[in-house]
């Protein structure tokens, strides 16, 4: 009798420790600091896109943490992709590093700057930075390659995960002070949004089947290498003053920066709605700041988030208002 209850015992034991029901629950997966869902929280890596025409369709944006979009010479644009919970094989086409790159990337910490080159100006002041320098500069062609069913100089691909291998001073993702939580009381319903700079500009499209915001880019379906039509259910929209700089192009192009420490509005897109906050950054290494009208902190999706540096507000859509009964 007592070796039976003993047995008895001996099994309840070992099925309270599985886990089920009626045992531990399972640990709360990991979530990606910048974009609140469930993945890892490694190495942060920046990498520069070319944005132009001939640069479509670009590779392994959609698996961006963050992706900011500025302004560069004639008025057109660039991406920088912030990786930190997931590194494709291959990203690219890789471009040259701006000034405006290095203030961006301060609220990072200590970020693998990926890109082309830069020039010799900028060089200096790019090694007197926090960025580790991961360029095509410092790194072979078994790295940094050509795609050959593209055209120069909009062919540079990069295979991230060698240069991984070399990120030993790269810190690992950090906050940068956005948070994750409800929809603001203050939000619009929008069918979409058009933000602009001298010679480029984004529609935002929201999808309600996919439940995200499409992108064009120039009047045409903004699609990855992959097939995917690029977007998100969040996007930011930030204003900002873009003046010139000191730097240039080699085509004698003046480099624009945009100044993103200071204070200014921003729209923020999120789920079908639209709400105009505040956002403010007292020094480049600070995070950001996104408050409310009401002086809260405005709360963000989850998700891959859109920042569109600009000096424009976006032209909105907004959704007309359903007629009462």
């Amino acid at each position: 009798m007592v070796s039976l209850l003993a047995t008895l015992v001996l099994l309840l034991t070992s099925c309270a420790n599985l886990e089920s029901p009626f045992g531990r629950s399972a640990p709360e997966p990991e979530r990606n600091i910048l974009t609140g869902e469930v993945g890892g929280n490694g190495k942060v890596i920046a990498v520069k896109f070319d944005d132009t025409t001939y640069a479509h369709p670009q590779e392994g944006v959609e698996s961006a943490d963050v992706v900011f979009i500025t302004q560069v010479e004639a008025g057109l644009t660039r991406l920088m992709g912030i990786y930190s919970s997931t590194y494709p094989e291959i990203l690219g086409p890789v471009r040259s590093a701006r000034i405006s790159d290095i203030d961006i990337l301060a609220q990072f910490g200590r970020v693998g700057f990926v890109y082309s080159g830069a020039q010799s100006k900028l060089r200096p002041v790019l090694a007197q930075s926090e960025l580790v320098n991961l360029s095509a500069e410092r790194n072979p062609p078994t790295i940094y390659f050509n795609d050959s069913t593209r055209n120069a100089p909009y062919a540079m691909m990069v295979r991230l995960p060698l240069l991984l291998e070399k990120s030993d001073e790269v810190a690992q993702v950090k906050s940068v002070g956005w948070e994750h939580g409800e929809i603001s009381q203050f939000a619009l319903p929008v069918t979409g949004a058009r933000v602009s700079w001298p010679n480029a500009s984004y529609e935002l499209i929201w999808n309600q089947e996919k439940e995200k915001f499409n992108l064009n880019f120039d009047g045409r379906p903004n699609l990855a290498q992959s097939g995917e039509h690029l977007g998100s259910n969040m996007m930011l929209v930030q204003l900002v003053k873009i003046a010139p700089s000191e730097y240039g192009d080699k085509f004698g192009g003046v480099t624009p920066k945009s100044d993103v420490v200071g204070t200014g509005d921003a729209f923020l897109f999120r789920d079908g709605t639209v709400t105009k906050i505040r956002w403010s950054r007292t020094s480049p290494t600070a995070p950001t700041t996104w408050l409310l009208e009401n002086g809260e902190v405005a709360k963000f999706a989850t998700g891959q988030t859109w920042i569109f540096l600009t000096d424009k507000a976006p032209e909105i859509s907004f959704s007309k208002p359903t007629p009462a009964p």
